[in-house]
């Protein structure tokens, strides 16, 4: 037994409810910018992606008109801080609702660290940023697509592995539906097959 359900029955945000307890897990953009006045804003955003793999462009929602769309307007910069599982708790206090005059960087007592190639601050116990030259924006309903080309990221050694990042040792922190929240758990490796190998006689399912 199935249930079925449609806009109409479930208008607005309770079909939200729902898509956010199935799109999961998603990983966490923690966006930091500066206002027009100065002001340092830092806000977690669950819808997060990559949107272009050459040029290299990141986008996250957010879901109504935040501080981070304005101010990333107002100034064309952004950084996306990664959301590491041992700052969750800094994580979800960032997203209460602070007036725009109140940094979430002093508010929540997280440190800054200069950027090497945009003004807004990375957050210091990060362990990678991407800093972002904003792209594009896009309304889209009651949420707004932000679209940033990574001008440079930084990177702690610490979390490489190989030359690159490695995931256990990034520990990221994801979204799920409701209040819920996921840690990272079992990996495996799984190595795309090629068509010119894929083998004869292979079951085919429809």
């Amino acid at each position: 037994m199935r249930t079925d359900l449609t806009r109409d029955d479930l208008p607005g945000r309770e079909f939200y409810k729902w898509l956010t307890s199935v799109v999961v897990p998603r990983p966490i953009a923690w966006v930091s910018t500066t206002s027009g006045a100065g002001v340092d804003n830092l806000a977690p955003h669950s819808f997060f992606t990559v949107a272009s793999a050459d040029p290299p462009i990141v986008q996250f929602t957010s879901v109504g008109r935040k501080d981070s769309v304005t101010n990333a307007e107002a100034t064309g910069e952004f950084v996306v801080n990664f959301a590491p599982e041992r700052l969750q708790r800094e994580i979800n206090a960032t997203a209460t609702g602070f007036p725009p005059e109140t940094s979430e960087f002093d508010a929540v007592g997280m440190e800054r660290e200069p950027s090497a190639a945009v003004t807004p601050p990375r957050v210091a116990a990060s362990p990678v940023a991407l800093e972002c030259r904003l792209h594009s924006t896009l309304p889209m309903g009651d949420s707004v697509l932000v679209f940033g080309e990574v001008a440079h990221v930084s990177v702690d050694s610490d979390v490489l592995v190989e030359g690159l990042p490695d995931i256990g040792r990034l520990r990221p922190i994801a979204r799920l539906g409701k209040n819920e929240w996921g840690a990272l758990g079992e990996v495996t490796a799984l190595n795309r097959i090629r068509y010119a190998d894929w083998p004869d006689g292979a079951p085919h399912r429809s």
